[in-house]
């Protein structure tokens, strides 16, 4: 591990910060309308949420622009800190990748406690996929973009399923809604202890996690290749001059409009081609996922433009710009937001789950992002890091950095 590299102070880039929030407002949104389950749901919590035409129209909604595309906007923020951490460091004289691996150990360990009440935890597959970042920081960006592409047009997917067939890598996964196993788990959830709950994450959850991740879903290879956009973005300092590059943002915005239109086509004709008899064991739902990952590419690109077009007006930057202590704070408030709701939703805490229909849920995820907002405001007025953020940032360095302000 290097140990030449001092940390100081540099200066933050608070359109990163603020989108950093943005994301973690539509990752929020999406897990509690789906009650931190984080796996398939039986017939009978599927109905309870869903008593009426709003709630499924909520529910189309978040599936279109929410779901997928805020933790793959979460991703790309990921790649794109972990090039401006190693840049600071070799400005510094200095080379960061064995204190970011360490870095990555500190996570994994911060985010299987987490796991541990939240089976969706994806800081675990950051640490694990963070590792192989660190070599690319030295591969040019044609090589960078030329491995997302391949990873985005699904490389991995079709490679293993060509191997497999559609057959687990890790776990055969049945998401039929009403199978023993759905079923079990739910009532655990609904009913079980919280250490009955800790017990099944804690091994089974991260098996099934590694089947969704590194199996033919591909959700990590998805991840990865974010990760390996944002890591060339900040090699282009496209965050320190955005204000001045409005043509490109503009040809970026169609490009990502016109992948979207065609990759829903993709997506849409890969799925109507099976039918009602949905299965992983076809070509077909290969395409039909590598659509859905190209659809959700596409529409993160999508706000990633709209969101700095709208940051570089004066009314834009005034309301996004409020979303920058949330991002600042956001390791804290995603494990915070865990802790809360599964205590809400958990037959080990209030035993609230499948008891709210999708409005419900909806908006109360709303007014807890709007209090978490106030709250991170409040915290970094007084206090330089989020709590967590300062604990990740000392065991780092090894030195017990200052909290208050």
């Amino acid at each position: 591990m290097s140990t030449a590299v001092k940390p100081t102070p540099f200066e933050r880039i608070e359109i990163i910060d603020a989108l950093r929030g943005f994301a973690l407002a539509g990752i929020v949104i999406c897990h509690v309308v789906e009650n931190y389950i984080a796996a398939a749901t039986p017939t009978t919590f599927n109905e309870a949420v869903h008593p009426g035409l709003i709630d499924n129209i909520i529910d189309g909604v978040i599936g279109i622009f929410l779901r997928g595309k805020f933790i793959a906007l979460f991703s790309f923020l990921f790649g794109l800190s972990f090039f401006i951490q190693m840049d600071n460091a070799r400005q510094r004289g200095g080379y960061f990748g064995g204190r970011f691996l360490w870095r990555l150990i500190l996570l994994f360990v911060i985010g299987f406690v987490h796991s541990l009440f939240y089976r969706g935890d994806i800081l675990t597959v950051y640490a694990l996929l963070g590792i192989f970042l660190i070599p690319f920081y030295r591969v040019n960006n044609k090589w960078a973009l030329i491995t997302a592409g391949l990873l985005f047009l699904g490389l991995a997917r079709f490679a293993l399923f060509l191997i497999a067939g559609g057959d687990g890598i890790f776990i055969e996964m049945d998401t039929n809604p009403d199978n023993e196993k759905v079923l079990s788990y739910y009532n655990t959830l609904k009913t079980g202890s919280l250490w009955e709950v800790f017990e099944t994450n804690a091994i089974e959850g991260h098996i099934e996690k590694a089947e969704v991740q590194y199996g033919v879903f591909g959700r990590g290879y998805f991840t990865f290749a974010f990760f390996l956009i944002g890591l060339v973005v900040g090699r282009n300092g496209f965050f320190k001059r955005f204000r001045e590059e409005q043509k490109l943002l503009k040809k970026i915005l169609m490009y990502a409009i016109i992948g979207f239109v065609v990759s829903f086509g993709i997506m849409a004709g890969g799925f109507a081609s099976m039918g009602t008899d949905f299965n992983m064991n076809s070509w077909n739902a290969m395409i039909g996922l590598t659509g859905m990952d190209l659809v959700n590419m596409a529409m993160t690109v999508v706000y990633i433009v709209l969101f700095a077009m709208l940051f570089k007006r004066v009314k834009g930057e005034r309301f996004l710009a409020k979303f920058a202590p949330y991002g600042r704070m956001a390791l804290t408030n995603y494990v915070l937001q865990s802790v809360i709701f599964t205590f809400i939703l958990f037959g080990w805490g209030l035993g609230y789950l499948g008891e709210l229909r999708q409005l419900y849920t909806f908006l109360l995820a709303l007014v807890f992002i709007a209090l978490q907002m106030l709250f991170s405001r409040w915290w970094l007025q007084n206090y330089k890091y989020g709590p967590l953020e300062w604990l990740w940032r000392s065991l780092t360095f090894f030195k017990v950095f200052p909290f208050r302000k």
